[in-house]
């Protein structure tokens, strides 16, 4: 880059401050101050030397020492959401991000904060957001944090309950919900995540007509494309398939008979294998099935299920999966957090169970929870009573927990922008789990 080595002078709400191109342009090309640079970084020459900026000049002199020497040190005159807000004004937000926190890691992960919920129910699910913020499903609403953990408006289905919540990106959420019979109601729908405003509904179309249905576990693909588990009054059961922007609907896979997809627990595109793994579990339905969907065929190209199985298979129900791509496999966990693998390369591969039941600590809550998986750059983390496991490494071993809040065990947990959020089951609480950065030497 050709920075120029140009002082550069600012008045920020009647405070002045000198600085160099260089420094300033360590904001980066979309920051406030990459605009005062043409393309080759020099200055650009109707820069004046004395720009004034109508902020506030305490959290300017944090940004400014942040830009020069990556590091965030926060007075205690300036207040987190002020830096925040001003950071997000400069266009520097990712800057604060990275010094405050590191790349998740499970076995770095250190509790930050908690955080009481704002309804009187117990929430269900919780769904982290691309920029760090979160939602929270309390029966038939959905509560929204934004990244700086402020609640918005509620989203009210107006008694309806919630199934399942998805962010498209940080400003849109799709919410799945059941069908409330004689109105017509139910679905799925787009909403702002900012004001709770619906946006657009999904329609599911049978023998050319729109259909009332109860949508169920969510997923999403790089391509745009929205996936639903879908339970209508007649035909239309299986999974459905929307264009985002659109929010119109571009494919169906009907059920099979005896294959259960419109009850379906959990989604998850694969990107590699350009298929959707469908999973529907105990005990919404007495066996497990598990399948791998090519729409382009309308076939299903693998799967298992343990219908058949001995009658001592009880204690190894399967309560949750997840497919672990790299590896070509296909993870579960049964409810004493024992983990089985399958082969994908295999077509109904057999299941290989590795205890780690008696790997725990401490005594079993008295109403555990059903575990929950979720994949995180190359990191297996199993929710269990109340306290999540984190498994490394090729084989999955158990490196470290997570343990912190007396709000009883964990009902669900998600990760998204760097953080882990983890919802307990009682007093309606969730933790915030955050990665602190390297050390500086």
């Amino acid at each position: 880059m050709g920075i120029q080595g140009d002082r550069v002078r600012f008045n920020v709400g009647g405070r002045r401050f000198e600085t160099s191109a260089t420094t300033l342009a360590n904001a980066g090309r979309d920051s406030f101050f990459g605009a005062l640079f043409d393309r080759n970084w020099s200055l650009q020459k109707d820069v004046i030397c004395d720009i004034f900026i109508d902020r506030n000049p305490d959290c300017f002199a944090v940004l400014l020492d942040l830009l020069r020497t990556g590091e965030l040190c926060l007075p205690a005159n300036v207040s987190e959401k002020s830096l925040y807000r001003e950071a997000l004004f400069y266009g520097v937000l990712d800057h604060v991000r990275d010094a405050k926190w590191g790349q998740l890691d499970g076995n770095r992960l250190q509790y930050s904060r908690s955080v009481s919920g704002q309804a009187p129910g117990d929430g269900t699910a919780i769904r982290a957001s691309p920029d760090g913020g979160c939602c929270v499903v309390h029966g038939s609403m959905v509560h929204v944090y934004d990244w700086m953990l402020e609640q918005h408006p509620p989203i009210n289905l107006d008694f309806q309950r919630v199934n399942d919540a998805g962010w498209i990106d940080s400003e849109n959420i799709v919410i799945t919900a059941c069908e409330r019979l004689g109105t017509g109601d139910g679905g799925m729908g787009l909403f702002n995540a900012s004001t709770g405003e619906l946006r657009y509904k999904f329609s599911v179309n049978h023998d050319d007509q729109d259909k009332s249905y109860t949508a169920g576990a969510l997923t999403f693909s790089s391509d745009f494309k929205v996936f639903s588990s879908c339970k209508g009054r007649s035909n239309e059961y299986g999974i459905g398939v929307w264009d985002q922007i659109t929010g119109k609907q571009i494919d169906f896979f009907y059920e099979t008979p005896g294959w259960p997809l419109g009850d379906a627990d959990r989604l998850q595109w694969l990107s590699g294998y350009n298929c959707l793994l469908v999973a529907t579990l105990f005990p919404r339905k007495d066996n497990c099935y598990i399948s791998l969907l090519d729409f382009r065929e309308k076939d299903m190209v693998w799967h298992w299920s343990d219908v058949g199985a001995p009658t001592n298979f009880d204690e190894k129900r399967v309560r949750d999966v997840i497919t672990m791509e790299g590896k070509n496999s296909v993870c579960v966990v049964n409810e004493f957090e024992d983990l089985g693998f399958m082969d994908l390369r295999r077509a109904a591969g057999s299941l290989r169970w590795s205890s780690r039941s008696r790997m725990m600590k401490g005594k079993m809550l008295d109403e555990p929870c059903y575990p929950k998986l979720v994949l995180h750059n190359g990191q297996l983390f199993s929710s269990m009573s109340d306290c999540i496991s984190v498994f490394s490494g090729p084989d999955c071993v158990l490196t470290s927990r997570l343990r912190r809040s007396h709000g009883g065990s964990i009902c669900d947990f998600s990760i998204g922008g760097d953080r882990l959020f983890a919802l307990h089951s009682e007093e309606n609480v969730f933790d915030i789990w955050e990665t602190p950065p390297p050390s500086i030497i």
